[in-house]
């Protein structure tokens, strides 16, 4: 595998294609659409802490932040097989899959300087993808992301996945969506 390549699960873990840069950075002017990094980790205690000592050590900070098993990422890419007309994984290929995924977690996230991130990544050997998400800050209330939600449905836009955090009561909390479409949900919150 070369650094900076993406790892494609729908064929095996140790499938890749290149990685598929677009800029979104001139959507009029757009801030809230972001750069989410995801890379797999060992499953293992301190892995978090030595990515998020490389990221520090170098002054990235980190804006936004998921973890999750990769055993359950595996699992939608098996649901997901059969929908397509070619078969991805065969249920045996799946199981022993989903053993080795267990080993590891899948991360992604946000930082204040995605290029910074990028490139530490790159030069200490991470297997990484990027790719534009819409990061929103929200009114820490009731029905703050209920309002938002309904703009994506009203769109038709469907959200693969979404993440946030919430600081205190009083200050707004930042949520990351993952559209299908990222240039029609930008557009739709750039009106």
């Amino acid at each position: 595998m070369k650094t900076g390549e993406k790892l494609d699960l729908t064929i095996s873990i140790n499938a890749i294609v290149p990685v598929q840069v677009i800029d979104y950075t001139n959507l009029g002017g757009m801030k809230m659409v972001r750069t989410e990094i995801s890379l797999f980790l060992n499953n293992a205690p301190g892995e978090l802490g030595k990515l998020s000592a490389l990221l520090s050590a170098n002054g990235v900070n980190i804006d936004a932040l998921m973890i999750q098993d990769a055993s359950s990422y595996v699992l939608e890419l098996f649901k997901a097989r059969g929908k397509s007309i070619k078969k991805i994984a065969s249920v045996a290929n799946y199981h022993s899959m989903r053993k080795d995924s267990a080993e590891f977690a899948l991360i992604r996230f946000l930082s204040d300087n995605s290029d910074a991130a990028i490139d530490l990544l790159s030069k200490n050997d991470y297997v990484f993808d990027i790719m534009p998400v819409i990061a929103i800050e929200l009114e820490n209330r009731p029905g703050a992301l209920a309002d938002i939600t309904e703009r994506f449905g009203k769109e038709g836009i469907n959200i693969n996945y979404v993440y946030g955090s919430v600081f205190s009561a009083d200050q707004n909390c930042l949520f990351v969506f993952s559209p299908e479409d990222i240039d029609q949900a930008a557009r739709i919150f750039n009106q």
